[in-house]
């Protein structure tokens, strides 16, 4: 399984990250635990500078953007 993270305050960006992951993970038919990191000082701790940030089992793939399906996709098949 693996574990997903969201970083970011709840701007549209950061939910629309969430969507989109979400959305992934389904596509794959894989088993995630997506959580939301809110708090400033624990996205911090992942280098995340910009938000929204993807962390997927305790890896920053993405920070300061919204990636394409596409690429979340790619980030969860090589996690597997």
């Amino acid at each position: 399984m693996l574990n997903i993270k969201i970083l970011g305050s709840g701007c549209a960006n950061c939910k629309r990250l969430e969507q989109l992951t979400r959305k992934a993970v389904a596509q794959l038919g894989i088993e995630a635990e997506v959580t939301k990191v809110t708090k400033t000082a624990e996205y911090l701790d992942y280098g995340v500078m910009v938000t929204p940030g993807l962390v997927i089992n305790e890896e920053t793939v993405s920070s300061g953007r919204v990636p394409s399906l596409a690429e979340i996709t790619t980030f969860l098949t090589s996690a597997l």
